[in-house]
């Protein structure tokens, strides 16, 4: 069950997707691009969602470093998009968050990975109960 920070994470995944989308449909790029960036824009939070109803720990690992690997790749899409539009400035600041999701993300695997934690993204009231 996804607790109030995971959620706000979500949230901010949720974001991230409607930004790039939002942007897709401003620019003239073409549909292959636009395609592949939304869906691996979107599939970043979609993995993390899913990984907060993880079946197990090793699941929600697994679940966690797809949507990192998906951050990835939407950086990547994003440099694209920025060769092709000559606009680095919009594109620039939606690929700085998308690297905060990368390393926050690789983060959680590596934290899930120790095994004396026993949950990566902990809110105030579950650390006071601690």
């Amino acid at each position: 069950m996804a607790n109030q920070r995971s959620l706000q994470i979500q949230e901010e995944m949720i974001q991230l997707s409607v930004d790039v989308i939002t942007l897709c449909q401003k620019l003239s790029l073409p549909s292959s691009v636009v395609s592949q960036v939304t869906r691996s824009v979107t599939s970043i939070g979609a993995n993390f969602t899913e990984a907060q109803d993880a079946s197990s720990k090793r699941d929600f690992i697994n679940k966690v470093f797809i949507a990192k690997k998906e951050a990835s790749e939407t950086k990547y899409w994003l440099a694209i998009i920025a060769k092709l539009t000559n606009d680095a400035g919009e594109v620039a600041e939606l690929s700085e968050r998308t690297q905060k999701f990368v390393m926050m993300l690789q983060k959680i695997v590596n934290t899930s990975k120790d095994a004396n934690r026993k949950s990566p993204i902990v809110n105030a009231s579950e650390m006071a109960n601690r």
